[in-house]
């Protein structure tokens, strides 16, 4: 099966000598039926490196990233602004615009696309708002908050207004930066759901870093763990074991 996403000797340094990823090499297929991979392992060894790194919102030190066959890491200008377009981002901490609504925050996913003075005037198609109230029904947001300021939003609305906005790309890859860590139990298994829905219902493959192993055995089809900017697991949440998670987050004690 073709990949959608292949990652070819990635690596990113901060500082020279001292790198954050270590050469990675993973491919993702282009699936026709979508699937959620999570990326796990402890803080600071890349995670959300990685996910930065494959939209370019952090730029590679050496490596390539071929989505669709085009290496993402040559890209500038206009032609990485068109790639972006096609793989929609969901936030830890949401990156909505405060001050607008939630029909207009869903509606900035269009951006990229349009002529700079609709954009800047806010004017946007009529197909363009009748699809984002569609998308606001489909991660379960009642159409009376449309006119809701993004800033009277509870955490988990907020990232179902992330979520949509990422659909309204019609993205084939979606990226999701901890989007479960600045959640309550609850609404992180929530989100987890929506998620996955989108991504097996939307036939939209979800590469996405978490913190919490259990939601991503529960909800992922495939996990990556991830030790001192190294890949040490790659395999289906059946085959994780315990010293698997030993490799990834230390022998110390935390594993029953």
């Amino acid at each position: 099966m073709s990949a959608l996403l292949s990652l070819r000797g990635l690596r990113k340094e901060y500082r020279p000598g001292e790198p954050v990823l270590r050469d990675i090499r993973l491919d993702f297929s282009a699936a026709e039926h979508g699937g959620v991979t999570a990326i796990i392992g402890p803080s600071g060894t890349g995670k959300s490196t990685l996910i930065r790194c494959i939209n370019r919102l952090v730029d590679p030190t050496a490596g390539e990233i071929l989505f669709q066959g085009v290496d993402l890491a040559q890209l500038q200008g206009k032609a990485l602004r068109e790639a972006r377009c096609r793989i929609g981002m969901v936030f830890q901490e949401y990156n909505l615009v405060e001050r607008l609504s939630v029909i207009e925050n869903i509606l900035c996913g269009r951006l990229g696309v349009m002529p700079w003075w609709r954009a800047l005037l806010r004017r946007f198609e009529p197909q363009d708002i009748d699809r984002a109230f569609e998308l606001m029904q489909a991660v379960g947001l009642p159409e009376d908050f449309a006119s809701r300021r993004a800033d009277a939003l509870s955490g988990g609305q907020r990232q179902r207004v992330g979520i949509a906005r990422a659909l309204m790309q019609a993205p084939q890859l979606i990226l999701a930066d901890e989007p479960t860590s600045s959640l309550d139990p609850k609404t992180s298994v929530e989100i987890m759901e929506l998620l996955t829905e989108v991504s097996l219902r939307r036939r939209v493959p979800v590469l996405i870093n978490i913190h919490n192993v259990e939601l991503a055995k529960r909800y992922a089809s495939r996990i990556i763990g991830m030790a001192r900017g190294e890949v040490v697991f790659d395999g289906s949440p059946l085959a994780l074991q315990d010293h698997h998670l030993k490799a990834i987050y230390g022998a110390e004690g935390w594993l029953p």
